[in-house]
């Protein structure tokens, strides 16, 4: 039985479905205005595990994610330019063309780093009806009115409101009166629904008619709209990272279920920060990292996302190169500790039970890939039975235990590991000295974009 952590109950519950063998998951998606960082991957990496798991128990996934293009503002309390005009007057393009670009990168990164792409994906902008009519029933239903420079929520009007993140309305932290855009906003927590053009939004690019003049959706409604459009309301378990825990989600929570009187969705998952040098990454801290600067060090993307796999999503991880080498000198060796595919396809029952108790007690992924270790050292089983059980562990850790280029012995997996070590260390004289090494092997060395590659010479 699963078991997952609920941040709305904040507890771990048994996980039971809506419908007995489906699952609606909704992950927020990124606001392509630049490249994603690795901060940002590692809740991907998360969510992803998430959905194999859930597949790995026999459920089937519908799996939904938003895509950011318009709304979202550099402060989350409404605050600051739209995030995709702050990319458009960087890189001199519309917004649009800045969006189709960076959502063209995100989804490379996460097939780089082997995270299933959801089934269903859509852009805010190509659910704009749907935005506005959510907003004409919470007007309808008074739960928003109409200020200076846009439509608000009234958070007020919501008992429960702040009740994901523990934090009474009373509590919650919120802009300076000072800074607060609209002298008309009636309590400095309510949330902008709909911006019109007006003042500081005044020339904003991307616009269309409303109800209420011309203007454009704040952020959180997107994700009320594409996720009910996408799954129906309720659905099942969303996601996203802790930071959207006290403004974002909690202001999803409260414009859906106020809007249509049944909760959104009814578990609510949160990955941890990613941490560099202890402080946390981001694009405000001038400290990210993106997955281009991984590789450009010689590391694989599946490096990076072994790492991720040794903590456990609630928890805060720290990102330092050693780190990093650690994980691919690890992921190396245990992919390279056995060869070839299995002929007998026997998965081992009691290590197969051992890994599906782990990732059931709230995605315990770090478990699972020690007892993934405990397989492979233990002696009592053939090496054709250790392959088709790490095999079918790899459904869920998905790291690539099934390429066959990857499948080499142990000694070329440790020379090749070796040999990254020494390029990133730029030491070429030491990386031409282990190439004669492994060719002296009968194993051939190549260089890729993607990465070493290495095959067994043919013999003639």
């Amino acid at each position: 039985m699963l078991k997952i952590y609920n941040t709305l109950s904040k507890k771990i519950e048994e996980f039971v479905p809506i419908k007995k063998s489906e699952v609606g998951l909704y992950t927020c998606g990124p606001t392509v205005y630049n490249f994603a960082h690795i901060g940002n991957l590692r809740t991907y990496i998360f969510e992803d595990l998430l959905k194999r798991v859930l597949e790995y128990d026999g459920y089937k996934v519908d799996h939904a994610m938003n895509i950011t293009d318009v709304g979202h503002l550099v402060g989350d309390g409404d605050l600051g330019e739209d995030k995709l005009e702050v990319g458009a007057k960087r890189e001199g393009k519309n917004p649009l063309d800045i969006a189709k670009f960076y959502t063209e990168q995100f989804l490379k990164d996460t097939d780089d780093l082997n995270i299933i792409r959801p089934n269903k994906i859509l852009p805010a902008t190509q659910a704009i009806s749907e935005q506005i009519e959510i907003i004409k029933l919470l007007e309808a239903k008074g739960f928003a009115y109409v200020g200076q420079q846009a439509v608000y929520f009234d958070t007020s009007k919501f008992p429960d409101y702040g009740k994901l993140s523990g934090q009474k309305l009373s509590e919650k932290q919120t802009a300076r009166e000072e800074v607060v855009i609209d002298k008309d906003k009636k309590n400095p927590a309510d949330f902008a629904l709909w911006f019109f053009l007006k003042g500081r939004y005044e020339h904003h690019i991307l616009h269309w008619p409303s109800p209420w003049g011309e203007g454009f959706p704040g952020w959180h409604i997107e994700c009320s709209a594409i996720s009910r459009k996408l799954l129906g309301q309720p659905f099942d378990i969303h996601t996203g990272g802790v930071d959207h825990i006290g403004t974002h989600h909690t202001n999803e929570i409260a414009q859906s279920q106020a809007a249509f009187g049944v909760p959104l969705a009814n578990v609510w998952m949160h990955g941890e920060f990613l941490l560099v040098d202890r402080g946390r990454m981001g694009k405000s801290e001038g400290n990210f990292l993106t997955l281009a600067a991984i590789k450009e060090k010689g590391f694989s993307p599946l490096d990076y996302r072994y790492m991720c796999l040794q903590a456990h999503y609630r928890s805060q991880l720290n990102f330092t190169w050693e780190t990093l080498k650690a994980a691919s000198v690890a992921r190396s060796r245990l992919i390279g500790s056995v060869m070839g595919e299995s002929s007998s396809q026997k998965v081992n029952e009691d290590y197969r039970k051992r890994f599906n108790e782990a990732i059931d007690d709230d995605l315990n992924i770090a478990k699972g890939l020690s007892i993934a270790w405990d397989l492979l050292a233990d002696g009592s089983i053939v090496s054709e039975d250790k392959v088709a059980t790490l095999l079918n562990f790899d459904q869920v850790l998905g790291l690539g235990f099934g390429i066959g280029a990857e499948m080499v012995p142990i000694n070329i997996a440790t020379l090749l590991e070796e040999r990254k070590l020494a390029k990133v260390s730029k030491d070429f004289a030491k990386s031409d000295e282990i190439r004669k090494q492994i060719e002296a092997l009968d194993y051939e060395v190549m260089d890729t974009p993607e990465g070493q590659k290495v095959k067994k010479k043919i013999q003639i």
